[in-house]
């Protein structure tokens, strides 16, 4: 078994698409270009009964050795994590000594606990994971790390320090960003008041929080912007359109629905013109901005959302830095922040061109 990499000491970075690292202090992060979301599924293979499968490029690389890593995924049935699971599988095609074990908890945090359990059963060299909650997944990790087995957090994190490193963009960044376009859109719509529903996702996740908390930030740019409901819909698309229809029906005047990811926001505007909302008055805002054909940078070329803002899954990135842990002996950066960028009509063509989009 491979040792596990001990935490480092380092500040947060923020990165942008167009700008370099930032001071810190302590040592310094690294950061990895966020690359194009792959738009198919690499090939994979059943190996057990409860949603598991396998990514393997092939017999071993050089010396025959062959490294395990299973992948703990917090609810496939979101488009923006299938992207990742596909980022990784495609990575990890690359490493013919890298075999890949995939489970899907289906945002169930007993599930996902009893998969992490199963992958140390199996033997794993490295465990990467998505938590579907912060705490409920916090002691399984903290287990597979004091078992000398380094853990790469994709996305969302644990409470504790017991994990090697962390991948994911600044959702709090992300939300003040959100914040301030809906602060900027309202003044030069003169909406006052302009009242603003927010469907959340799944409220023990750390994205839902921080998103919330720095679109509150964002807003306060103009005094006027009213969150007048909030709602969690837990990222699904299907659990948002009777969440954002109840909260239309008891909202006669909306002027802006924030989601925290882009089908949560799309429910919202097929909700909207349902109730017979005039939708051309109304902006829309999401976050994921895949660059798929029912992606959100799509969406907002076609009008359906106002602005969305691209949110890197991190799957080439866990691959690369899982090759430097296992082959290269390496100690990873703490955390890596992806940059980011946001959508409007404007630049939706070129992020698509950027993101390997159509």
């Amino acid at each position: 078994m491979t040792p596990r990499t001990r935490p480092l000491t380092a500040a947060a970075l923020s990165l942008s698409l167009t700008a370099g690292l930032l001071a810190g202090c302590g040592p310094r992060e690294t950061t990895q270009p966020s690359p194009a979301s792959p738009t198919s599924s690499t090939s994979t293979s059943s190996t057990s009964t409860s949603s598991t499968s396998t990514s393997s490029g092939g017999d071993g690389g050089a010396g025959g050795k062959t490294f395990l890593i299973g992948m703990s995924q917090a609810n496939k049935g979101e488009p923006w994590r299938q992207a990742m699971n596909d980022q990784i599988a495609a990575a990890a095609a690359g490493h013919p000594e890298l075999k890949v074990v995939f489970a899907d908890a289906a945002q169930d945090n007993a599930k996902q606990v009893a998969q992490v359990e199963n992958f140390l059963q199996q033997g794993i060299n490295l465990l990467i994971i998505s938590p579907n909650e912060a705490a409920p997944l916090t002691d399984v990790v903290a287990k597979a790390y004091d078992k000398g087995i380094p853990v790469i957090l994709l996305d969302r994190k644990v409470k504790g320090d017991k994990y090697t490193m962390w991948i994911g963009a600044d959702n709090t960044k992300i939300g003040q960003e959100a914040g301030k376009y809906v602060a900027d859109w309202c003044k030069r719509s003169t909406r006052t008041p302009c009242r603003v529903l927010e469907i959340r996702g799944l409220e023990g996740s750390t994205p839902a929080r921080e998103r919330g908390d720095g679109f509150r930030e964002g807003i306060k740019a103009d005094p006027a912007v009213q969150i007048i409901a909030s709602q969690n819909a837990d990222w699904l698309r299907e659990k948002a359109v009777p969440v954002s229809q109840a909260m239309l029906q008891a909202n006669p005047s909306v002027d802006v629905v924030f989601a925290h990811n882009d089908p949560m926001a799309e429910a919202a505007f097929i909700s909207a013109g349902s109730a017979h909302r005039d939708t051309s008055k109304m902006l829309f805002v999401g976050i994921d901005g895949l660059p798929t054909p029912d992606g959100g940078v799509v969406s907002v070329k076609e009008g359906r959302l106002g602005v969305t803002h691209v949110y890197p899954t991190g799957g080439k990135e866990a691959i690369d830095y899982a090759v430097q842990i296992l082959e290269k002996k390496q100690t990873p950066p703490r955390a890596v922040v992806l940059p980011t960028v946001q959508v409007t009509k404007a630049n939706a063509d070129d992020v698509l061109k950027q993101y390997g989009g159509k």
